[in-house]
């Protein structure tokens, strides 16, 4: 499964049922560029989280309401809660990891 692109839009619809990973990012960041083919791998592993990625400058809205102030950000939802959180770009077996602990 390939990661999905969040709007304000639709971003409290994505979320809102099963296991959601968020990746706050923006076009000019670094750490985010790196760790984006990481979350592409991850989606195609693990089949039981929806990972999607929300540009933090084009959906100000949905980056305001979780108080994004650093980026990459990787925010876990379940069923629209927040439930885990990654700040910074960190290596695979750390997001792989966090995510197994809530499988």
């Amino acid at each position: 499964m390939a990661t999905i692109k969040l709007t304000d839009a639709n971003f409290d619809e994505t979320i809102g049922e099963g296991i959601t990973l968020v990746d706050f990012w923006a076009e000019w960041c670094g750490p985010c560029k790196m760790i984006a083919p990481v979350l592409e791998e991850i989606s195609n592993e693990i089949n039981a989280v929806k990972i999607g990625k929300l540009d933090v400058d084009s959906n100000p809205v949905s980056a305001s309401k979780y108080g994004i102030r650093s980026i990459p950000s990787l925010y876990l939802f379940k069923d629209g809660e927040i439930i885990d959180k990654i700040i910074g770009g960190v290596p695979k077996q750390v997001i792989v990891a966090t995510l197994n602990k809530h499988l």
